[in-house]
Order: structure tokens, then sequence, then C-alpha cells
């Protein structure tokens, strides 16, 4: 995308997280991954599924027209992969791609995110013939607001209202799709969904629990709450949304369903977060359970890492209010290296070596050709005057992309880290932690091999360009060759990491090849 593009989808973000009813079938559930990452200006942030709810969470976030795309997208492959005929599961349904929040993110309002579930919702009925109730804040009436509304009865029940002129759809036909049910778009504030589960098979237990703690029972405000069986865990659940997390923070719902828990002699067995949370929420719980004193926010290594990374990019890409001069620019980044976090390190060192080496090379090619005959240099690149400028093309290009990878090896390893925390029980973690290696040691062997290009054509110059420059030359060679050096010491160090073997023969072959390139370079 062009720059425009670019700065236009920082300044206007859209949060969507669409829940599926599928949570078995690997197939369908990569199936709907791919229909968001398939569409341009949208990244899909967490997808999530649970066997006894039987349902999956998507979360992903881009511009209001990118994640639009997605969401019909998405409807689309839900109706043809999902059939709520055949469907058994614990959490309650009207719909395979059952509701669609809107959530807004940045530079956009709440209107906004109306407007989007309006044109998403009237797509869905046009396009693919499925009934659409709109709810929360973009209901078209006060008692479509709650999405328990909607779902009360389940698909028998909604099908029954839909009867009556008050129930009709906002989109789509007047009668539930055959196979797809309904589909409920909507407008919300950020909310989190929190599920405490209960070490008991009693059911009226958790059900009993989580009437207590809802808002509409008189309970908790911002919370609501249902208990759902945990068959396949042998566990019972109360399931809730929180509404508003500063209104009744994590800790606070906790605690109250551990003391109404405990009124029935039950334990806690644990809790799990369904989507993505705002950091803010969890600092909360931090600080309530661990007595925190004097908690600074830029202790959380992530916080740390975002602002070191947004710095980086200050540095390269340019922003408002940076200051001009060399020192003062390239001091954010110096900062960010200091920093007691794992990125940037040494990965982003190497490919800034590399392309201040190229920057070396365009400066020599553009002071001008030697006045001598040019040598004979054995590199494998073209001699001669004439050429001068097709190598100062080559290395512009190599010192851009080399830039470029400063900030890609921080974000590649920081998705490796992040990879790397998840519970060893979760089953995507191996895959997970597998893919931000293999993508940590794809742009450390890009870095080597940009740098060893760099290399040869340095050397290259040497004899082709004026003496004066000749020492910056030989500085510049210096410095792509410990950049090439620096690339491959992180790949093999990434490797090392792995534990699959066919992991390691997918780059061993790579590393080898890029190791003896960087032997003859050396002996050249």
């Amino acid at each position: 995308m062009d720059e425009r593009d670019e700065s236009w989808v920082m300044d206007q973000l859209v949060e969507c997280v669409p829940n599926f009813s599928e949570g078995r079938n690997e197939e369908t559930l990569r199936a709907l991954a791919a229909a968001v990452t398939a569409v341009p200006h949208v990244a899909l942030f967490d997808q999530q599924r649970d066997r006894d709810h039987h349902r999956a969470v998507l979360t992903f976030v881009g511009t209001p027209e990118g994640v639009a795309e997605a969401a019909v997208a998405l409807a689309r492959v839900a109706a043809d992969r999902i059939d709520l005929r055949q469907h058994q599961g614990a959490h309650p349904r009207v719909g395979a791609m059952d509701v669609v929040p809107f959530v807004p993110v940045r530079g956009v309002t709440m209107e906004d995110c109306v407007e989007l579930a309006r044109r998403v919702g009237e797509r869905i009925g046009t396009e693919l013939g499925i009934p659409v109730f709109l709810y929360e804040r973009a209901a078209s009436r006060p008692e479509r607001a709650r999405l328990e509304n909607i779902r009360r009865g389940g698909l028998v029940g909604l099908a029954t209202r839909m009867q009556q002129a008050a129930w009709r759809p906002d989109f789509g036909p007047p009668t539930l799709h055959p196979s797809a049910g309904a589909a409920v778009v909507g407008a919300r504030p950020i909310l989190i969904a929190y599920n405490v589960n209960l070490e008991t098979t009693d059911l009226a237990i958790a059900k009993t629990i989580a009437k207590k703690v809802r808002q509409s029972s008189g309970g908790l405000p911002c919370v609501k709450a249902i208990g759902v069986a945990l068959p396949s865990r042998r566990l019972v659940q109360v399931s809730m949304n929180l509404t508003n997390y500063e209104e009744t923070p994590i800790h606070v719902a906790f605690e109250a369903v551990r003391k109404a828990a405990a009124q029935h002699q039950v334990q806690i067995a644990g809790s799990e977060v369904i989507g993505v949370m705002p950091q803010r929420a969890l600092m909360q719980t931090a600080e309530y359970f661990l007595k925190l004193e004097g908690f600074d926010p830029g202790q959380v290594l992530e916080a740390r890492m975002e602002s070191v990374l947004a710095r980086m990019a200050q540095v390269w890409h340019g922003a408002p209010g940076r200051q001009s001069g060399t020192a003062s620019s390239l001091r954010p980044l110096l900062e960010a290296l200091s920093a007691s976090s794992p990125v940037p390190a040494g990965g982003s060192v190497a490919a800034l070596a590399g392309a201040l080496a190229a920057a070396l090379g365009v400066m020599a090619c553009r002071i001008g050709p030697s006045s001598k005959l040019p040598q004979s240099i054995g590199s494998g690149v073209t001699n001669g005057a004439d050429d001068l400028s097709a190598t100062e093309q080559r290395l512009i290009e190599l010192r851009q992309r080399l830039e470029e990878l400063v900030q890609a090896d921080a974000e590649a390893y920081g998705q490796f880290l992040q990879a790397a925390r998840l519970p060893k029980t979760d089953p995507a973690r191996e895959s997970a932690i597998a893919q931000g290696l293999g993508g940590a040691i794809e742009v450390s062997l890009e870095i080597a091999d940009l740098a060893c290009e760099a290399a040869a054509f340095l050397r290259s110059l040497l004899g082709r360009t004026k003496p004066s420059v000749g020492a910056d030359l030989k500085v510049g060679l210096m410095m792509a060759l410990a950049a090439a050096e620096g690339g491959l010491i992180n790949a093999e160090e990434n490797e090392k990491n792995s534990l699959s073997q066919r992991f390691i023969s997918t780059f061993s072959s790579k590393i080898s090849a890029l190791k003896q390139r960087l032997v003859d370079l050396r002996k050249l």
C-alpha cells in the first residue's frame, strides 16, 4: 500500500469479534481464519474455540472497509460450512455466524460502527439470504438491544417471534436460513468475555451462581452470566461478559464467583479469557491480587515493547515532531536497543549494519568513478564506470529493504515470544512457536543474504570509484560482512530452539549456503 493508505489505516481502526457455532471442525476453523487474512488492511489478532461450547471466536482489527469485507466473507464461509441442524453445543446460539459486534478502536466513533453494522447486515441479508437482527448500539428497536432477548428460546423461539411484525428482521428474508439460521450484527464498546470453571459437574450450581452475579438479577453491574456444562472436562462453568470492566473488573467478578461457589463447598478449577482484553484490565487484577505498590504500566514488557517499536518506526519512517539531525534521529533507536527488553536486539543491529554499509556504497557511486581504468576484481559484479548507475540503484534497494528489516526482526521475534507465553496445555502453542521461530529465522536469513550482496557490491567498487572513498568502502565492507554474520548467528540460534527435526531441515540448507557464500566473500 502507499504511504497515504498506511497512514489512513493507522488513523482509523475497528475491532470485530464474530462468534461462530463451530468449535470442533479443524478444516472449518482454518477456513474462517483464512477468510480474514485474505482481506487487505485487516489483521487477525486471535482465534479461540471450545469443544463443549462448540463455538469459536475470532478477533481482528483493521480499517472500517477492510473489517466490513472480512465480516461478509466470514458470513459466507460460515453459511457454506456450518449446518445448525447438525449442531450440538452448550452455548446459546441462533446462527452459524451467530453474533458480529463492531468495536471502535481508533479514529472512529460508535456512530461509525453503528453505520458499519448496518452496511454489513444489509449485505449479509441481501447477498446470503440470511435474516439479520441489529443489536446493542445498532438496535432498531429497544427490545433487540440485548443479545439475550434475540437468542431467547434459541432457534425455535426466534422463528416463532419472527412471525410477529415486531420481530421481522432488519435485513434479509422473514424466515430463518435452513442451515445458517440468523445473524446478529451490532456495535458495542469493548467487553471482556470471562469464564470461571468450577470443580463440579452439577450444572444447577453454576446456574445459581450465574444468576447471583449477573446484573439483571441484582448482582454485579455490567455483568452478564450464564451457567454452562463442560462435559469433556467434567466441570461446569460460569460464563460471563463484563460489558464495562472499569465498573466491574475481572478480579471483582472472579471473587464474587469464588465466594458464591464456596457457599456450595465447590472449588474454582480455573478461569479463562475468550478473545483479547485490554491491558488495563489485566493490570487491575495484578494490582489487586499482588498488592503491588507504586506500580507503573511501563513495567509491563509488552507495553515497553510497543513503545520501543513505535520509536523505531519514528526513526525509520518519520513522524510529526521528529527532530532533525543524525544524532537526534538515531537516539530513539539507541535508547530502544539499550532498554531492558528482548527486542530490538542483535538481529535489528545486523540489519542496521547492512543498511549503513549499503548507504556507504551509494555515497561512493554518487561521488563518481575513478579517473583510472577499472581493475579486475573477480567479484562476479560487472566492472566499469558505465555500470555505476545500476550498482547505485541496487544498493539503494538493498539499503531500503535492510532498513525495513531493522523493525521486521524485532516484530518477528516478538511474535515468537508471544507464542512461547501461551499455556503449555494450549494445543495451538507448538504450532504458534514453530511459526514464530520460522518467521524470525526467515528475517535473519534475508538480512544475511542482502548483506552478502551488499558486500559483493562494495568490494567491486574498490578501484571503480574515486580513491578518496576507498576507506569508506572498506568500512562499509566490514559492516556488510558483520551484518551477514550477525544474521546467520541469529538464524542458527533460533534454529536450535526448535524441537522439530523437520523444521530444522527446512532452514539448514539455506544456512549452509549462506555460510559458504560468506566464506567466499572474505577470501576475495
